[in-house]
């Protein structure tokens, strides 16, 4: 038989690039909020605390790249930067 690919196992590669982290989508919306003079941390608490999109602006793309990430999972990540910043002892979560 000329065709021996179906011998072959095939790999599915996920590219690094679709995969956008919670910390990294907090940098870009961050930085698109300070171009266009908002005060971020106050944009994305209102953002968070309502689910309104419309606190995040549209520049870069920063309301859609925001929706990437649920509410809960910005907290989380902003929480453990901030533990982490002021040096308190955190237990390891079993589910990490």
């Amino acid at each position: 038989m000329g065709d021996n690919n179906i011998s072959r196992t095939q790999f599915f590669k996920v590219e690094m690039e679709q995969v956008d982290s919670v910390k990294m989508i907090l940098e870009e919306v961050f930085d698109a909020l300070s171009e266009k003079g908002y005060n971020p941390v106050n944009q994305i608490v209102g953002y968070i605390m309502s689910g309104d999109p419309t606190y995040i602006t549209s520049h870069k793309n920063a309301r859609s790249i925001i929706m990437k990430a649920e509410r809960d999972e910005l907290v989380e990540e902003l929480l453990t930067e901030y533990i982490k910043n002021n040096g308190w002892a955190m237990e390891e979560d079993e589910d990490e």
